[in-house]
Order: C-alpha cells, then structure tokens, then sequence
C-alpha cells in the first residue's frame, strides 16, 4: 500500500488492456466462456456468476482501497450482508446489533434470519460494558455502522474489535457512510467491511450494489464459496460501473465533507432546528472518535425540527434543490425522512427513529445554492 489512494482508486487492478491497450478496462457482457477442451478453462472462467472479468478487477480494486485480503462484489449491500451472515453463522447464533443500525440490515436480521433461528440484541456500541454484558457464548457477530444510519452516531472500531474479540466474535463494520476514502476499519481492528457500493462508492445514483472485504484470506474462501453459491453477485455492468466511480470517489468526497460541513453549520444557527447531528461538530459526542479514526466527517447531515414531525414533514415537501428520495452518496442532493421512509421498517422496535429527524445527503452542487434551499424550505 505505498501508493497514495487516489492513485490506487485510479489503477489498482486496471492496467490497460493487453489486447488493445484500451485505458479504461472492457466490459465483459458474457455469460459463458469457451473453454480450451474438457475442464481447460482460460483464466479460470467458466460461467459468469462464478466469474467474470469485470468483477474480477472491481474485487481487486476494493481490496485495494479498505486494505484488505480479498473483496467481493453483490447485487446490492443486503445481498452482501445475507451472505455474510449466513456464512459466519448457524440456526442458534447470536448477533450483536448497534442500536442505531440502517433499517434494511434491522429488517434482514429480526424478521428473515430470525426466522431462520439468527438470535440478536440491539446494543450501544458506544458504551463497551453494555456490549460485554450483551455478549453471549452464541454469539458471532458484532455489527457495527459508524457513522451510523441515521443518527450519525460514532463508534469506537479499535475498541469495540477488541471487546469483540475477546469474546470469539467477529466485528463487521458497515463503512458506507464513510467510504474507504475516510475511514479503513480493517487497519483498526474490524474482521468485514460492508458496503453498499449503491452510496458513495457509486456516487451517481444510477447502478444498486454490494460488497463485502475481509483481511482474512481463509474467510475470504467461505465467503467466495458462498458468493457463488448463493448466487447474488454483482453484474459485468453495475461492476463496470461502480468502477467508473471509484476513479473519483476522493475528490468527490473531499467536496461532500466541504458542502456537508457548510451546511451543518447553517442549520446551528436556524432557529427551526432544535438539534444538528454531524460528527464534524465539535459538540458531537462522537467527534473526538471520528477526528482519530476518519480522515473527515462525511457528506451526511441529520437534523431535527423543534416544531416536532409535523415540521420535519414539511421541510422534506418545500425543499426544492434537495431531492426528496431515499438513498444516498449520489453527486446531488438528497432529503428524506427516516421515520417514514428509510427506517419504517423499525418503527416499534429498540431501533425507532424519531419523528422529528430529517436526514439529509449533501452533494457536490454549489454550496451557496444548497443553503438557500434549506433557507426557504425551513421557513
């Protein structure tokens, strides 16, 4: 790892092709390969849920990019964390859950693999004696968002690797929020990176995928074997395309954490906003964690109104510049609510949000612009 990242971003994995010396790699849009007699494959490719050229060199290139052993690439962040869990765990496990975790990995976990027999408990991960008095002898798992969807809270990696560790479980870290640009959790202790290359790594909006990297090689194997067993890989093109991005995920970013610190700022002033949740504040809890442990606090904003939902409701129908959608990490900017949308699915549960939250994915437009829709849409 002696080069810089954004020359990996730029490189690993891609020389320029050998047959024609084509700069940017070819998309490989084959299903099958013709093999030089019975069993004689060239390259190793059979059949492209196995392998496929294109995926191949995005494996490379994420691997490059967490500093990890292996990587791989799914049709979308749960299908990589389907096959996570059900590789490193059995009927019986038990997971630890951050109490502040995406609402599809809540649904995932307690209404599917529950019933498959997946045990789990919601936990703050910020307090390690509640997430050592939450570990049981079953328990595989320690899951991790930091920062976290969407509360933004902050999580301690190298601590909480280590009160995972010494109870024989593994520490998964869902790094979507801040991409491998920012943060590496594998150098600080984590055994899985997670991703949904859907967000940032993406970064445009226009291709759903997944990924999961590991620093272990013999898990790596497993969770190969799983991939192309379970069969939720990433396609030749969305591989292709989530490559295109990552030749531009560290500029991106580093116009991400200008706009989103701009914001934020703005919002603390707004006398319509009780609360700003943004690592990047000095007055956020997390913010002395998140100064160790990232290289800079993200282009995500939450917010929440002091006339209650009904206010945060009406932010989210008069923003005008800031899209109404779910998602995040594209180049332009998003407004939702979780309560109602992203994060219905913990409506009742340990995992509730409040109704007053607005989440906001700040993007790489004119800062200035951003600020005056947020003026307008604040009343």
């Amino acid at each position: 790892m002696t080069q810089g990242f954004n020359t990996r971003a730029i490189h690993a994995g891609q020389e320029p092709d050998a047959a024609t010396g084509a700069v940017i790699l070819p998309l490989h849009l084959t299903t099958t390969y013709k093999q030089d007699g019975v069993g004689g494959l060239r390259g190793g490719y059979e059949y492209s849920r196995s392998g496929n050229p294109t995926r191949t060199t995005l494996h490379e290139a994420l691997a490059a990019l967490e500093e990890g052993a292996t990587a791989l690439a799914f049709a979308s962040g749960l299908a990589a964390e389907d096959t996570l869990l059900r590789t490193v765990c059995r009927p019986g496990d038990h997971v630890v859950l951050g109490g502040d975790a995406y609402g599809g990995t809540f649904r995932l976990i307690s209404r599917v693999l529950s019933e498959w027999g997946l045990e789990y408990t919601p936990t703050d991960l910020d307090d390690p004696d509640a997430l050592r008095a939450a570990m049981r002898p079953t328990t595989r798992v320690v899951w991790c968002e930091t920062p976290s969807n969407p509360l933004l809270n902050i999580t301690d990696i190298a601590r909480t690797a280590s009160v995972a560790h010494e109870a024989g479980a593994l520490l998964v870290v869902d790094n979507t929020f801040a991409s491998p640009y920012l943060q590496r959790p594998l150098t600080l202790g984590a055994d899985v990176v997670v991703h949904s290359t859907t967000k940032y790594l993406g970064g445009h909006s226009d291709v759903v995928g997944g990924a999961l990297v590991t620093s272990d090689p013999a898990l790596g194997e497993r969770l190969a074997y799983n991939h192309n067993a379970m069969g939720a890989v990433a396609s030749p093109f969305d591989s292709w395309l989530v490559l295109r991005s990552l030749k531009t995920l560290g500029v991106r970013m580093d116009r991400h954490c200008a706009n989103a610190a701009r914001v934020a700022e703005f919002l603390l002033d707004h006398p319509a906003v009780a609360t700003v949740l943004y690592p990047g504040l000095p007055d956020h809890p997390g913010h002395d964690v998140a100064a160790r442990q990232m290289s800079g606090f993200g282009g995500m904003v939450s917010f929440r109104l002091a006339g209650g939902e009904d206010a945060a409701l009406k932010v989210c129908e008069r923003a005008q510049l800031f899209t109404l959608a779910e998602s995040l990490g594209g180049v332009e900017s998003l407004i939702e609510h979780p309560g109602r949308m992203t994060h219905a699915s913990a409506a009742g549960s340990p995992l509730e949000v409040p109704g007053d939250l607005v989440r906001l994915s700040v993007g790489i437009e004119d800062v200035d612009d951003l600020l005056a829709d947020l003026e307008q849409a604040l009343g």
